[in-house]
């Protein structure tokens, strides 16, 4: 590791150790069965997405975090130690388990993996943070071993909602900060919060606590979920669901909502168990509502684009010859079609294999991309021929950029060597037609070959 490394690794363990010990704090604030446990514990998902994100290499930034956390908080060096150990472990084992099983930094991509996300991150190294920390307690005397129990119920559950609430919206965020948000699709995000935030102040506030104290209407939040997981995916519903539960807690801890008891503790548990439910539910649906959205889109580029090399297919070349004839009778700008031949494909498939001829012609596709303007359009016709689109472009420049392609492939440095054939047309002067354009290309093409044209058949 150089110097540079070592030192961008030691500010991300520090910058993981502040983020914990806020965290941490912030959550040992509402703590009533115990000093250090608390139903309320996002510190396990912010370790767990800085590993799936950064690796094994920030887990001291855990131990360090949750030994001050401790420190400062009850207790001594030692069970300060013992608890971070604790918290450390539920992170590695937790990292170790979803990287395995579970997809790793994918594991909110599909449903099955944030069921096994729940059960082996959630549920399974979770219990190794509770278990050390409450027996740590409870050596030191710290804890009555009487109350184990309910103590690690509430070590272990506000821990688990942690892992499942926090940690998409931290790696969600993360791999795609990005927002490319429309208008339409800015005021229908405005309007699911909104009526997200005001059903949680109905249900959480103190404005309609005296009516609905004694009506369990939590479900009413569920269809604001839904419309989150539907209508925008993961990273929306994973923020959906982290309003929700900020603003559960807040009114929960004031005595309002449908979960507030005489006990804080025991409101809290059960705020946090509805809260881990929705969480899972609402990630899911989002999963599942995405993987169909990117099978319809698969699908829909398999319908328009050219398997092998990904340009457009036959029938998008058409499509795309219409719409620019159709443009040319609105402003009368011409546009020029370069029909191209790969010379020699049956010889290369012959002596050399068609693995290797299917890359020659990705090879010519890769320079039909480099050269093509947004505006223009790239396509397979079919077995060595490819038409390339130029619109608003005259005769001279179409040749420029066939000259420009032919020099660059040739001397793309790939084995073997590869050379093409092109030809011109120049709408409407050598046709008016899609059948007439694309044969006026094709007889050039062969004028240059110097070989009798081949057969070339549109649909009239």
């Amino acid at each position: 590791m150089t110097r540079s490394d070592a030192m961008k690794n030691a500010a991300m363990v520090a910058g993981l150790a502040v983020v914990y010990f806020v965290a941490g704090k912030l959550g040992l604030q509402v703590a009533s069965v115990h000093a250090s446990v608390t139903a309320v514990w996002p510190c396990t998902g912010i370790a767990l997405a800085a590993l799936l994100v950064f690796g094994y290499r920030v887990w001291p930034g855990i131990l360090i975090g949750a030994f001050v956390v401790n420190l400062t908080t009850m207790g001594t060096v030692e069970t300060s130690l013992g608890i971070a150990a604790g918290n450390t472990l539920e992170g590695l084992a937790g990292y170790y388990l979803v990287t395995r099983f579970a997809g790793g930094k994918e594991v909110f991509a599909r449903a099955t993996d944030i069921f096994k996300f729940a059960l082996l991150a959630g549920v399974l190294a979770t219990a190794v943070s509770a278990t050390i920390g409450v027996a740590t307690l409870a050596t030191a005397g710290l804890a009555s071993w009487a109350a184990f129990g309910r103590i690690w119920c509430t070590w272990w559950l506000g821990d688990a909602v942690g892992a499942v609430t926090v940690t998409p919206l931290l790696l969600l965020w993360w791999e795609n900060p990005r927002i490319r948000w429309t208008r339409e699709k800015t005021a229908e995000i405005a309007l699911l919060f909104l009526g997200l935030i005001g059903t949680g102040l109905v249900l959480f506030g103190s404005g309609f606590h005296s009516v609905l104290k004694n009506y369990p209407l939590e479900y009413l939040s569920i269809p604001f979920l839904i419309w989150a997981a539907f209508r925008f995916g993961r990273r929306k519903a994973a923020t959906a669901l982290c309003v929700l539960s900020i603003m559960a807690v807040w009114g929960t801890l004031h005595g309002y909502g449908p979960f507030a008891l005489e006990s804080q503790n025991a409101s809290l548990l059960l705020m946090q168990a509805f809260m881990g439910i929705m969480g899972i539910t609402t990630l899911a649906l989002a999963a599942e509502v995405t993987e169909r959205k990117r099978a319809e889109e698969r699908a829909r580029n398999l319908a328009v684009s050219d398997p092998l090399t990904g340009l457009a297919n036959y029938r998008q070349l058409v499509e795309a010859l219409e719409t620019e004839i159709k443009r040319y009778g609105r402003n009368e700008r011409q546009f020029v079609v370069l029909l191209l031949d790969l010379d020699g494909l049956k010889k290369i498939n012959d002596e050399q294999g068609h693995l290797v001829g299917s890359r020659a012609l990705c090879r010519l596709a890769d320079m039909l991309r480099l050269y093509s303007r947004e505006m223009d359009t790239a396509a397979r016709y079919g077995g060595d021929e490819f038409v390339l689109i130029l619109p608003e472009t005259d005769a001279e420049a179409a040749r420029l950029v066939a000259q420009r392609i032919a020099k660059r492939l040739a001397e793309d440095g790939e084995e073997p060597k590869i050379s093409v054939s092109i030809g011109t047309a120049v709408y409407p002067d050598d046709g008016e037609t899609v059948n007439e354009i694309l044969g006026a290309a094709d007889r050039d093409l062969y004028r240059e070959k110097g070989v009798p044209k081949k057969r070339f058949l549109l649909p009239s």
